[in-house]
């Protein structure tokens, strides 16, 4: 393959080796206008149909995704370096999702009863239109169908423009919505510049806007979305706490540690990135937890034994290699890792950080990668203090056998979620987003189908 430049394409280069594996050319202005106009197009025909027969459509979607599971999860592999069953594992949750909204949802769009007397009054769940959705590369099936799918089932149409290292994966996604029966324009994929995205969003045929990444996207995203007076969900970063407290059962914490650090090599935002450790068991709890990181099987991400890839771009490993020295040289000590892994691939050892305290690098940044920093808390009101002490506020876990300590400290923590002995997930059955800089508005469960709706009043013959 010739190579071509990243100014005129987007580029799949697989991180495992270095190597250019798909080069997809920009679409023109004219494409662009062509895809807006498809996407407004099959809204005003999707939104006539019954929310039953949208149901229909998850149904067959999951179906869709579970017969060509194995392309998928083969090429987010081969794109940015997930472990093959790791990627096959973000397949069949997505298939899970359809399922549960296709069951599910439909409840959800259903009138609301007001308390107005007679029941002359209700509230009615519209859709707003087509909706533009600017997605990132770390779960590039799940990200994009967790908002979409609610989305669809409330009757918008879904214009998808995805990172540019992953568009092998959102063409095939594109494939597979359209074997799963969607009509033309309810799911459509951009391949666009930053440019083109500026002009999606001002587009009069966009109705909403929302985002998965970094706070510095989010504020160009959520600027310009503001510029043109149109709804916006932003998804941001996230420094989670992962809070410790003496009375844990610390073989059950550590194991979610190291899921909750290292799945998907530590590329995730909802994670544990800052282990908050009571005093007294910090040691143990320390040394258990470097023993099970240095279990992990690092290698060929298509192999069925490896745990940690590479990292999906070489620029944020080079990132995240700058914040490790940097919190080495403020003072932090190295327990394990530290270091690029030599070769073609863009791997980066599995790393503990300890003695972190909150003047460092570790803790007031993310770190979007496989480091994990651990710093000592006093008691549980130092604890919680400390996971405050952050301008990021996604999902919070606390491992303790107090439940009603936990419950008290829930009251406290400034997270969209909190998860008590047990690591943070997104699931579809309860609501995910976050606060401060990670971002606002709400994805999955209720919240997720009338994010993006109209709640419209209807009062019947109000005299």
């Amino acid at each position: 393959m010739s190579l071509v430049s990243s100014h005129t394409h987007a580029l799949s280069i697989n991180p495992a080796s270095g190597e250019q594996i798909g080069a997809y050319p920009y679409q023109s202005e004219a494409e662009l206008d062509a895809t807006l106009e498809r996407a407004a197009r099959g809204f005003a025909l999707w939104k006539r149909q019954s929310v039953a027969a949208r149901a229909s459509r998850l149904n067959a979607l999951a179906q869709a995704l579970r017969d060509n599971s194995e392309a998928m999860a083969r090429m987010i592999s081969l794109e940015m370096g997930k472990p093959l069953p790791q990627a096959r594992g973000e397949i069949e949750k997505c298939a899970q999702l359809c399922l549960w909204y296709a069951e599910h949802g439909p409840a959800m769009l259903a009138p609301e009863a007001t308390l107005v007397e007679n029941n002359k009054a209700r509230i009615e769940y519209r859709p707003l239109g087509p909706l533009l959705a600017v997605m990132p590369w770390n779960f590039p099936i799940w990200q994009v169908l967790r908002g979409a799918v609610p989305a669809l089932l409330a009757g918008n149409t879904y214009v998808l423009k995805h990172a540019p290292n992953v568009m092998g994966s959102a063409y095939l996604l594109l494939d597979v919505m359209q074997r799963a029966g969607f009509p033309e324009g309810v799911f459509e994929l951009l391949n666009v510049t930053p440019d083109g995205v500026s002009r999606a969003i001002a587009d009069r045929r966009i109705a909403a806007v929302t985002l998965t990444g970094s706070v510095r996207a989010g504020i160009a995203i959520g600027a310009q979305a503001g510029a043109a007076l149109k709804k916006c969900v932003l998804e941001l970063g996230g420094s989670d706490p992962f809070i410790v407290l003496n009375d844990a059962d610390l073989d059950e914490a550590v194991k979610a540690a190291v899921i909750g650090r290292y799945q998907n090599t530590g590329q995730v935002c909802a994670a544990a990135k800052r282990l908050i450790i009571e005093q007294g068991v910090v040691a143990e709890f320390t040394r258990k937890f470097v023993e099970a990181t240095r279990t992990l099987v690092m290698g060929d991400p298509l192999a069925s034994d490896t745990y940690l890839g590479p990292m999906a771009r070489f620029d944020l490993r080079d990132e995240l290699h700058q914040q490790v020295q940097a919190t080495l040289a403020e003072g932090a000590t190295l327990l394990l890792g530290g270091d690029k892994v030599e070769g073609a691939g863009n791997y980066y050892q599995p790393t503990v950080l300890a003695n972190v305290t909150e003047q460092m690098t570790a803790f007031k940044q993310e770190l979007f990668g496989p480091v994990a920093a651990i710093i000592s808390a006093r008691d549980a009101e130092h604890a919680l203090a400390l996971a405050n002490d952050s301008e990021f506020g996604l999902t919070a876990t606390i491992f303790t056998q107090d439940l009603e300590r936990a419950r008290q400290m829930t009251d406290e923590l400034e997270t969209g979620g909190v998860f008590i002995n047990g690591y943070s997930a997104s699931d579809p059955r309860v609501t995910f987003g976050g606060v401060k800089k990670s971002g606002f508005g709400r994805e999955l469960s209720h919240f997720g189908v009338r994010e993006f709706c109209n709640a419209q009043t209807v009062w019947l013959d109000r005299r």
